[in-house]
């Protein structure tokens, strides 16, 4: 895939045949009317988007991307990329928190190597590596277009792939030491908003820290003019990826077209997958109509990101492991409503006129 097919990839709307199915029995069953508030509208949403209002999730995944960010070189983190390799390596033996998480969830977890800075050879990672880590975008681009595309791309057929095995909705998740810095960087450009408002802590950086992250990733957009772009948005968020990064954005902003592509519904996590969401949409307009909100993350921009794709989170507490241990906490959730809404008597069972809805004049 080049650029020019990337941006010329046309996205299906969700079918509302399906959709509109989904309302009515919502509507028909014994209980008032949204009485599941939120959750009622994802269901309908996920009719939409397999376009089938018989709605079945028993086979779900997490995806988790793991890849190193060169950015760490300029003191941005607490920690090296040894950390990433350890926890990736975890999540391939099924010992991390996202898989203690999963088992519960009845999911299984899929760690991808786009990017780890070492080689590492453990059972359960599956090796699609891209490069060892990006380049430090302090100083040069952190990844070629070609690099890119190859990421983008992975990720795609990752999720084609994991469609045809009969996976019914796929969360996202990442690891990879630096990449709180590479996603505020690119929401800061995306969402073109001054850095200090979209940048956080990661995983727990002092008063200090935080300052030189923000004066990096501050410097880093002038230095590739990323602040006064006048390129189409699709141009400008190619750009934009090329020169911050990182892999696992890339890796997972591929799973977001594929969902839209393969007719799978996405579960968003914290704000390196939002990001994520965010730049496929904006590379892919449409994509966002396959996407569900799983929480709204510590980080800053997670919720300035959301709202941009006008997602709703039914999550707030305050989270920022990664690993896409949010959005699977999204997945007993769905099964609870799921159950309601296929297996509740409806008024027709107990002989009551349902309720109506009446529209206000």
């Amino acid at each position: 895939m080049d650029k020019e097919e990337l941006f010329n990839i046309k996205i299906q709307e969700p079918c509302l045949k399906a959709y509109t199915k989904a309302q009515v029995h919502w509507d028909s069953i014994a209980k008032p009317l949204d009485g599941l508030g939120v959750f009622e509208d994802i269901i309908k949403k996920i009719a939409g988007i397999t376009q089938n209002a018989d709605i079945v999730i028993g086979k779900k995944a997490v995806v988790v991307m793991c890849a190193d960010n060169g950015i760490i070189e300029e003191g941005v983190s607490q920690s090296g990329h040894e950390v990433t390799t350890v926890v990736s390596s975890n999540i391939a033996k099924g010992i991390a928190s996202v898989c203690r998480m999963a088992n519960v969830a009845g999911a299984d977890v899929i760690p991808v190597d786009i990017g780890i800075k070492d080689n590492i050879n453990v059972n359960g990672l599956l090796n699609r590596k891209v490069l060892n880590g990006t380049a430090n975008f302090a100083k040069e681009p952190a990844i070629t277009s070609e690099g890119l595309l190859q990421a983008i791309q992975t990720g795609i057929d990752i999720t084609r792939d994991l469609k045809e095995k009969g996976y019914k909705i796929i969360a996202t998740g990442e690891m990879g030491i630096g990449n709180t810095t590479t996603s505020s960087a690119l929401a800061s450009i995306m969402l073109n908003m001054p850095v200090p408002k979209v940048a956080g802590r990661g995983a727990g950086l002092n008063d200090e820290g935080l300052k030189k992250k923000i004066l990096v990733i501050g410097d880093a957009i002038k230095k590739y003019g990323l602040d006064n772009q006048k390129e189409t948005c699709q141009e400008e968020t190619f750009k934009a990826l090329c020169c911050i990064g990182g892999l696992d954005i890339a890796g997972l902003t591929g799973i977001f077209i594929g969902g839209a592509l393969y007719h799978i519904p996405i579960v968003i996590d914290g704000i390196i997958s939002a990001t994520a969401a965010l730049a496929a949409e904006r590379l892919v307009p449409g994509c966002q109509a396959y996407m569900i909100a799983s929480h709204i993350g510590k980080e800053p921009a997670c919720k300035f990101i959301l709202d941009t794709l006008c997602l709703k989170p039914v999550i707030d507490a305050g989270l920022a492991l990664g690993e896409g241990t949010g959005a699977v906490l999204l997945f007993p959730m769905l099964d609870m409503v799921i159950e309601v809404y296929r297996e509740n008597t409806t008024f027709d069972d107990i002989n009551i006129e349902q309720y109506k809805r009446f529209t206000d004049i």
